[in-house]
């Protein structure tokens, strides 16, 4: 049990009904998780209001209640906290609750459109095979040292971050890398915890659909570096012109990456194949398995995390040369037909344009490149057409198809995705929203030598469909059609 006066440390705290000097068992935003003598934290969301639930909490044993207002009908016993924002004091509430562990250890963050993932883990992987104990918190998985747990959005919720964070201070994790999305930093999940770093990859056009505008987009991503404190560092990549906007007003020490312009952290790509990357990091020659000039971007922020955290320079470089790509992140396997199928989380539209362009750098143009690609339902119907542009003009042929349709119509969001498609380039398209029939399509059109991009799920194992999540793995199954066709 807690003592409540000690979970509301540094909470800005409006109005008090009731007793602080009480003990509570537990935190939760969710009236459903409430039990005996627990905090219920009334969240406004983006689907329902949790004020509208405190009576059901306390029905079920709440013993405190943290809202914006305060109900009329107060129930004897049951202490109110008044706050601005129930955000704001539950991601402080539940640092306290759990003892403040991101204090415990040394918590990187790491932000943009795309390349958190990489970077975050690769960082693990990195700290990982130094001899360190480390932690990553992924929209892929969850890891504390060997241990595997399943992720279930960008940024857990502030109460799982910190829950998290505690087991790795249990289990004696020295790092900690942590992919910090827009719509954690913009729902409050970050507050309270103590960052040594933050990285910032890129922005592009991405959660329009919850943003409203590209402006507000970036200004949510810049409030990250906002609250960093000066004992921080702040590296971003200054090839995006957000970079130097993300270093205004932050009072973390600054640093730079970049592979056009002058930075702290500069690269050149010697070599660019399917086999890896050739770079040269600050004047170091290193070898990388990671293919694309995205991933040459990625690995020199790592280079520079790698540097501000204390690793020797010689020390990465030979760690990085021993690193894996990421699921779901350029995957490919090669048939033995020799037709190379790649699958990618490419789900923006300058994500999918920096794949094809890597690809195309690489190939021969003797062969044909074959995509398949569609867009999430729900979700920002804004970028649909330029997919469909980038795809048509980039690809020798490319296959329509369903990604997420979500509640939409999968025929629908497909139409929206044509409709970016230049004249010119009409009759290298097919629609197909079946997505595993569209794979084996373009398996069959594939001959010897050709490529496949599955690009917009990646990592991910299944596909939502009215509500519904049925498996579904892009790797396994083009790796399956590729096999029968060469029965």
């Amino acid at each position: 049990m807690s003592l409540l006066k000690d979970i509301l440390y540094k909470v800005a705290i409006d109005t008090v009904v009731g007793a602080t000097n009480i003990h509570v068992n537990n935190i939760a935003f969710d009236s459903r998780k409430i039990e005996l003598n627990d905090v219920f934290v009334a969240i406004s969301g983006t689907v329902a209001d949790g004020h509208g639930f405190i009576e059901t909490a306390i029905n079920k044993g709440a013993l405190v209640v943290v809202c914006e207002h305060i109900p009329e009908q107060r129930v004897n016993g049951v202490t109110y906290i008044k706050v601005e924002d129930t955000k704001v004091a539950l991601a402080i509430m539940a640092s306290n609750f759990y003892q403040n562990p991101s204090e415990n250890l040394k918590l990187v963050g790491v932000t943009g459109t795309n390349g958190k993932t990489t970077i975050a883990t690769l960082l693990y992987q990195l700290f990982k095979a130094a001899g360190y104990k480390v932690g990553l918190l992924s929209t892929v998985k969850i890891l504390i040292n060997d241990t595997v747990y399943p992720a279930t959005h960008t940024t857990p919720d502030s109460l799982n971050i910190n829950a998290y964070l505690s087991l790795m201070n249990q289990e004696g994790v020295e790092f900690c890398f942590m992919e910090v999305s827009s719509h954690g930093i913009h729902q409050k999940r970050t507050e309270g915890l103590h960052f040594v770093g933050g990285v910032f990859t890129n922005l592009s056009h991405d959660h329009l659909d919850y943003h409203n505008t590209f402006a507000e987009y970036r200004d949510v991503k810049k409030t990250f570096f906002d609250q960093l404190p000066k004992t921080a560092f702040a590296l971003v990549n200054v090839d995006d012109k957000n970079g130097e906007v993300m270093l205004q007003n932050t009072k973390a020490a600054k640093y730079t990456y970049g592979l056009k312009n002058y930075a702290d952290y500069r690269a050149q790509i010697l070599e660019n194949q399917f086999t890896g990357l050739l770079l040269k990091i600050n004047d170091n020659e290193v070898w990388s398995r990671l293919i694309g000039h995205f991933n040459a971007s990625n690995l020199l922020a790592i280079y520079g995390v790698a540097e501000l955290l204390g690793l020797e320079n010689d020390e990465t470089l030979r760690l990085i040369s021993g690193l894996e790509s990421v699921t779901g992140r350029f995957q490919y396997l090669i048939s033995d037909s020799k037709i190379t199928a790649i699958v990618d989380y490419a789900h923006t539209p300058d994500a999918l344009q920096n794949v094809l362009e890597t690809i195309n750098s690489i190939r021969t143009k003797n062969e044909d490149l074959i995509t398949v690609v569609g867009c999430g339902g729900n979700r920002d119907k804004t970028k649909r057409p330029k997919m469909g542009r980038i795809a048509a003009a980039m690809s020798t042929k490319v296959v329509f198809t369903s990604d997420n349709p979500r509640f939409e119509d999968a025929n629908a969001i497909i139409e929206e995705i044509e409709q970016g498609v230049e004249p010119m380039y009409f009759k290298k398209t097919m629609s197909i929203s079946d997505r595993r029939q569209a794979i084996k399509t373009a398996c069959q059109l594939a001959q010897p030598n050709d490529i496949i991009l599955i690009a917009g799920k990646g990592h991910e194992t299944y596909q939502d469909i009215k509500g519904e999540r049925f498996d579904f793995n892009d790797f396994e199954i083009v790796n399956q059609y590729l096999k029968q066709l060469e029965k």
